[in-house]
């Protein structure tokens, strides 16, 4: 506990000695209260304004004992400073009676002389009050003079009164901000969970890209409109059809994936609408993929795959919410929401004829594009270290982290597998590093495509670096493209459509 020695001594003014001069004494009171207003001014912690209040009002009154605290709505103190006073609210109440902080609270200035029990011989108290609540209360006793001691006067209540009331607004503006404060962490918490449940679905980015995408996802979500997710292979396709799903009214139905790429026309035919019994020799019937969405969500995953046929018989779905099964005549009513994925020009397929016009509109009603890996670069190190703690549990290499180099170069790669590759890349270094518990740039296996300088090489176009890596991914396997599409994270539909394209453009 402070002396008042102290407490005068670390005040900002010192009192004015000569009081035979009352202009001079009201100046140093306004000196006071401007002092203490510039003291108060922008946001102060709350125990720094209590700690402010008690020296100005200590020193400036010639007080031999003192007390400011402020009060939480059960009345207890929320923070307290004093100096000759005991410096708890039972005390206040057994010396200045009970009713006391209710007529503190009605804006009351509280006087007590000689109280029973010895000194202090007298206490004043005010009210922190701000907009007809008490937020605190300043205490002062045994005012002294140069002739000893002196009663406090009505000008003495009234400058009190000005001191606290300035403090009170400034501890109603500290806790507001405070409770701000406080909100926003619990809105920081909220959304942490909420990237945990994206997490959990699969799709991982804090990229401005990805805000933007996950936004339009939330906003198209509700509405049931079909939805056609733009993208690369690998960027992830199949986790924003999963939000889209998830954030839907359909959440509780079935999401069922199908990727028209990785079959030939009659089986995806098949599965796709289903097989009636007896269409063949030992033949039973089998549901498709459309009767297994109902009440659900259809994510048919590289719709630019299908071929002219199958493309009327889905547009029949899309228009008239009906189907077939393959060998059968009935006519099946189906209820699902259409989401589907490309990463071809559906728009140049259309003008060669090769996909039909009017499914492509049906389908596209909302476009949500899907950014690749290159072009939301500060995710990279969250997917790389999300795979790391998967695959490190998995492998029986929990708690390996990555160096700084390798991070950078990861970052700096371009990743035409996109997500998938990245994925693939982490699985063989935490499988193929050496005994340690850092992964280091040589463990990533990207040092084919550096540079003499150490940096990645960015020349050439991306079609280039997509054909050269494929090729020494091919080498690398020697010549076993599904190997080949395992490593790129993409199937082997796509593996063999790049491959020729590479080939023509060569030609």
């Amino acid at each position: 506990m402070q002396t008042i020695q102290e407490v005068r001594e670390t005040g900002t003014l010192v009192a004015v000695t000569n009081r035979n001069f009352d202009s001079s004494w009201r100046e140093f009171q306004f000196e006071t209260l401007l002092d203490l207003s510039l003291a108060v001014g922008g946001v102060r912690a709350e125990d720094e304004l209590v700690e402010g209040l008690l020296q100005h009002a200590v020193g400036t009154l010639d007080a031999g004992c003192g007390l400011v605290g402020t009060l939480r709505k059960d009345r207890q103190f929320s923070f307290v400073r004093s100096v000759g006073l005991p410096a708890d609210v039972e005390n206040l109440n057994s010396l200045f009676g009970s009713g006391f902080f209710d007529r503190l609270e009605a804006g009351e200035v509280v006087r007590l002389e000689r109280p029973v029990g010895g000194p202090p011989h007298e206490l004043i108290a005010a009210p922190l009050r701000w907009r007809e609540t008490l937020l605190g209360l300043v205490v002062l006793g045994d005012k002294e003079s140069r002739e000893g001691r002196a009663d406090f006067s009505e000008s003495d209540s009234r400058f009190l009164m000005s001191l606290a009331g300035l403090v009170a607004a400034a501890v109603s503006t500290s806790r507001h901000v405070a409770t701000v404060e406080r909100d926003k962490s619990r809105l920081e918490e909220e959304n942490r969970t909420l990237r945990g449940i994206a997490r959990r679905q699969g799709f991982i980015g804090a990229s401005l890209q990805v805000d933007r995408m996950l936004e339009m996802v939330r906003r198209v979500a509700p509405t049931g409109v079909s939805v056609m997710l733009r993208g690369e292979s690998g960027v992830g396709k199949e986790r924003v059809a999963g939000l889209l799903h998830g954030s839907s009214d359909r959440s509780e139905g079935p999401l069922v994936p199908l990727n028209c790429a990785a079959l030939p026309e009659g089986l995806l035919e098949a599965e796709l609408f289903g097989i009636e019994e007896g269409v063949a020799t030992g033949v039973s019937r089998r549901l498709g993929k459309i009767e297994l969405a109902e009440g659900g969500t259809l994510f048919l995953d590289e719709v630019g795959d299908l071929s002219l046929s199958l493309q009327a018989k889905l547009l029949r779905v899309v228009q008239e919410r009906e189907f077939e099964r393959l060998g059968g005549r009935q006519r099946i009513p189906v209820d699902l929401r259409l989401v589907t994925a490309t990463n071809r020009d559906l728009e140049n397929m259309v003008e060669e004829g090769l996909f039909r016009e009017d499914l492509y509109y049906r389908l596209r009603v909302v476009v949500i594009h899907v950014p690749p890996l290159r072009e939301r670069r500060t995710d990279i190190p969250l997917l790389a270290r999300h795979f790391l703690e998967i695959y490190g549990e998995r492998f029986g290499r929990a708690g390996l982290e990555f160096n700084r180099e390798a991070v950078r170069v990861l970052s700096s790669y371009d990743f035409p597998g996109n997500v998938r590759e990245l994925e693939n890349i982490i699985q063989a270094a935490i499988a193929l590093a050496p005994p340690g518990e850092v992964i280091t740039d040589d463990d990533l296996g990207l040092g084919a495509h550096r540079r003499p300088d150490g940096e990645l090489d960015p020349l050439g176009s991306l079609k280039d670096l997509e054909s050269r890596h494929i090729q020494r991914v091919l080498e690398a396997t020697g010549g076993n493209r599904v190997e080949a599409a395992g490593i790129l994270g993409i199937d082997r539909t796509t593996l063999y459509r790049k491959m020729k394209q590479f080939a023509t453009n060569d030609a």
